[in-house]
């Protein structure tokens, strides 16, 4: 077991700051240090108490940069990687036109492997360490997810979509097909390593009754199995589902009429939700999750957090790669600034930062182990300059708190502001950026 020690200004959330005062909520060190051991937190402190029980460990000091836990992203699309940035569509419209072409390719166990790796490389070089995802119908493309995942040790959730309709030849499965693949999958991957299951049927537009029906089975025997899929993102889609459901009260009635909503639901966009439906999330603890680049790629519309926030609704916040224009959360955040702009809404940057680093793992039930800086928890670390880029250094000449700091970097930060990465106490974003020099030449 290898001991380390870094040294840095520490920033480290303990619950949703209230506003932009609430210094309770978080624990900051100007000069800061964390020890780590084989894979673990295992003291915080200043960097001279820490250095006081820990003699002779090797310092990596990366002052005056900051450190906090590393962001996570909770509703991304693996198989999308090569789609992001396609022009001009609304959202069945870009599915038929763009991802389902696409996605189509995963049965391939090459290029699987390939965008497997792609597709880790760009989460830590922007700072992510831990993400849920939808991979495709194919079980190649969710072996290909978790091996990656294994060999770099990185916390990732996800799983095969459940798709028997409405779909191109070469992605659909059957209801019994979806059932068999997925139940053997949870198997082989479900609590191994750093990789958890989601159940995912992609959502009811693409899914029969009958595969409803095996996906409730697939909740009802893996509990602990979270459950994520797509609801009210698109007026037309809307409409849709209604007509494929004809039964259901609502959008949200066809997963509640299945048993998939529940503490560990995950529900991509929820932006065009009806009264019923907010009073069945709050009542049943299922998370929406607001993807700002994608609703505004896509024109879905506006994601009303204050008014879910209001009823105890705690929602997640993701890229929704690809139609999400950015791996960054930092740009998500950015983003979902400006959305909630629009609505007279207000979110301060230490609620952002909370919002994708513990209040991300809260929302995946997973706050004791990742998204904070806590000892005992996961060395899951992002490392971030403010002054990346020289328009970044020349406003951060006018900064005076560590707010102003935080907000530059959700505004004007990408990939360029993140220093270095640490997934399990290992120095990640350096070798990501190697081995994608060497796949290139």
């Amino acid at each position: 077991m290898t001991e380390t020690l870094l040294r840095g200004r520490i920033l480290s959330f303990h619950r949703a700051p209230s506003d932009g005062v609430d210094t309770g909520a978080y624990t900051y060190i100007e000069d800061g240090a964390l020890l780590l051991n084989d894979g673990m937190i295992v003291q915080r402190g200043t960097f001279d108490e820490v250095a006081r029980v820990a003699p002779g460990v090797p310092v990596t000091d990366h002052r005056p940069h900051l450190l906090m836990a590393g962001f996570i992203d909770t509703h991304i699309h693996f198989p999308q990687v090569q789609v992001i940035a396609s022009w001009g569509a609304q959202l069945l419209d870009w599915l038929n036109s763009y991802t389902f072409p696409e996605e189509t390719r995963f049965a391939d166990e090459a290029h699987a492997t390939r965008m497997a790796t792609a597709f880790m490389d760009q989460l830590v070089a922007h700072g992510t360490t831990s993400a849920v995802a939808f991979c495709s119908v194919h079980s190649t493309s969710v072996d290909a997810y978790f091996t990656e995942a294994t060999r770099r040790n990185m916390r990732m959730l996800g799983g095969k979509v459940l798709m028997d309709r409405n779909a191109p030849d070469g992605l659909r499965d059957t209801p019994q097909s979806g059932y068999d693949d997925s139940a053997a999958l949870i198997g082989k991957w479900h609590g191994k390593r750093r990789c958890d299951y989601v159940i995912s049927p992609r959502f009811a537009i693409t899914s029969t009754p009958e595969q409803m029906e095996m996906a409730q089975a697939l909740a009802q025997e893996n509990p602990t199995c979270p459950i994520q899929t797509h609801l009210s993102e698109n007026r037309d889609e809307i409409a849709y589902t209604l007509e494929l459901y004809p039964q259901a009260r609502d959008y949200l009635d066809v997963y509640q009429s299945y048993g998939l909503l529940r503490g560990n639901s995950l529900l991509g966009h929820a932006i065009h939700l009806e009264p019923r439906e907010v009073d069945v999330l709050a009542e049943t603890g299922a998370h929406p999750v607001f993807c700002p680049t994608s609703n505004l790629f896509l024109g879905s519309g506006l994601f009303d957090h204050g008014g879910l926030s209001a009823r105890g609704i705690s929602s997640g916040i993701a890229t929704d790669v690809g139609a999400g224009t950015s791996y960054s959360m930092l740009q998500t955040l950015n983003e979902g600034y400006k959305v909630l702009q629009l609505q007279g809404q207000a979110l301060h940057p230490f609620q952002a930062f909370d919002w994708a680093t513990r209040g991300n793992a809260e929302v995946l039930g997973l706050a004791d182990r990742i998204g904070t800086l806590e000892p005992g928890t996961e060395a899951d670390i992002v490392v971030l300059n403010a002054c990346a880029t020289g328009a970044m250094a020349l406003r951060m000449e006018r900064a005076e708190t560590l707010a102003e700091e935080l907000f530059i970097l959700q505004v004007m930060g990408d990939d360029r502001a993140v220093e270095e990465v640490y997934v399990a106490g290992q120095a990640s974003k350096t070798v990501s950026a190697s081995s994608a020099r060497v796949a290139a030449a």
